[in-house]
């Protein structure tokens, strides 16, 4: 089973649910975030835990610990969920801790990467999904997803472009744990069975 923490509108939380993978729950920091609606018309459990009344971020991330373990998840995935997290809620899931970012990891990590990707001139942009440790977006990468940079571009479109390879990307990476066909060794990950890690966007 699969818990999603979602902040928003959750696309990628629809993504995983329309994969029909077996989501137990969507939990969000926000009880204003709109993917709680989608969940709840698909008949998922949802919960919500706002991280502004809690006095600390450790406060916080130890009720939210609670709520997911509640709903028994074999995997956790954070699907546009705005918190940073604390290294003890990260060591509690370790290894079963996933996230998507909208950068091909470790280039750009943190926020407005897709501006911060125009800027460079970087001729391939993209998005990873990766297991979350302590280091912001530095986990162990399972899947990638690249597009070509268009001359002229602006940060929105590409950024509606690679979120289309994230919902591709995400439900990927998350059947594959699932299956028990993610192996970690050495801080790399390997798929049994050789599937591909890498995903070119034909547009």
């Amino acid at each position: 089973m699969l818990a999603i923490l979602i902040s928003g509108r959750g696309s990628n939380m629809q993504a995983l649910v329309e994969a029909g993978l077996p989501v137990s729950a969507v939990i969000s920091n926000r009880a204003d975030a709109a993917g709680l609606e989608f969940a709840r018309s698909r008949k998922i459990a949802t919960a919500v835990v706002e991280h502004r009344r809690f006095p600390s971020r450790e406060a916080f991330d130890d009720a939210l610990a609670k709520e997911i373990d509640r709903h028994k998840p074999r995997l956790v995935a954070l699907a546009g969920f705005m918190r940073v997290l604390t290294p003890r809620f990260v060591n509690h899931y370790e290894r079963r801790l996933l996230n998507i970012h909208p950068s091909l990891l470790p280039a750009f990590t943190g926020l407005d990467t897709h501006a911060r990707a125009l800027a460079t001139g970087v001729k391939l942009h993209g998005c990873t999904v990766h297991f979350v440790t302590a280091e912001l977006d530095s986990g162990p990468i399972v899947i990638q997803a690249a597009v070509r940079v268009r001359t002229g571009e602006k940060a929105e479109e590409l950024a509606a472009r690679v979120l289309r390879q994230e919902h591709v990307i995400y439900p990927r990476a998350a059947r594959w744990f699932l299956d028990d066909k993610l192996v970690i060794q050495n801080g790399l990950v390997r798929v049994k069975g050789d599937d591909a890690q890498l995903v070119m966007a034909a547009d």
